[in-house]
């Protein structure tokens, strides 16, 4: 592919975790799915892992996604097998220089990064990396209200089955991600460009939310790193 076209011209993947919590520097895999997509959003193929995290998955996050501890003990494969099927997979993709794309990329990356390091692996290096979450904000800066999957899905016209599935959020991700590029047309531009402009873009957004969070708690502090935060 013509190294100067938009991403959106050739094949892309798109990438989602389920885990046992909301702190991505502690948060372990649950479920995760790649879906690998041709130019005209046509699904080519589709990974899929259940693993057993090694550690109780607490009720709030199993009533999110699904599956209990007793589940994914019973029928999860070792944590440290599934995290390194994924990172050939996305490492794969990343050497043929096809874009993945994540929904607030910098959680599932940084649950990863954490991952890896747990059972002594090496996560790929991350590019290039799309995220609908920082390009919704940067090109809709002032629009009001949730920023989630859901929300947005469902302002730009797209279906979202079963959400919190990861093989429904990342191919609604991807979805979403070309619904932007359609509406605006900056996003229009090769995977390896755009991804290092949503590394500034991210950190304007995150010191603009420290910013906002600081007028309650002087102390406020939002890690703007992307697509991977770095260990506290």
């Amino acid at each position: 592919m013509d190294p100067d076209s938009s991403w959106t011209d050739g094949p892309r993947a798109c990438f989602d975790l389920e885990t046992t919590g909301r702190d991505p520097q502690q948060a372990r895999i649950v479920t995760a799915s790649v879906v690998l997509v041709s130019p005209s959003g046509d699904v080519l193929r589709e990974w899929e892992w259940l693993a057993d995290p090694e550690v109780e998955i607490p009720e709030e996050a199993a009533a999110v996604h699904g599956v209990s501890t007793e589940r994914a003990r019973a029928e999860g494969r070792p944590a440290a097998e599934v995290t390194a099927e994924l990172d050939d997979v996305l490492a794969g993709l990343w050497d043929h220089g096809v874009p993945v794309l994540a929904f607030n990329a910098a959680y599932d990356l940084t649950v990863l990064a954490r991952e890896n390091e747990r059972h002594g692996l090496t996560a790929p290096a991350p590019l290039p990396v799309l995220d609908p979450f920082v390009l919704n904000k940067q090109v809709h800066r002032y629009r009001r209200g949730k920023r989630t999957l859901g929300a947005l899905c469902e302002e730009y016209g797209v279906v979202l089955d079963a959400a919190h599935t990861s093989a429904a959020d990342a191919l609604a991700t991807e979805r979403l991600a070309t619904a932007l590029a359609t509406r605006f047309a900056e996003l229009r531009q090769p995977a390896a460009r755009l991804h290092e402009q949503q590394i500034g873009w991210a950190a304007e957004q995150a010191a603009s939310l420290q910013e906002y969070f600081r007028r309650k708690d002087p102390a406020a502090v939002v890690d703007g790193t992307w697509p991977v935060h770095p260990r506290p």
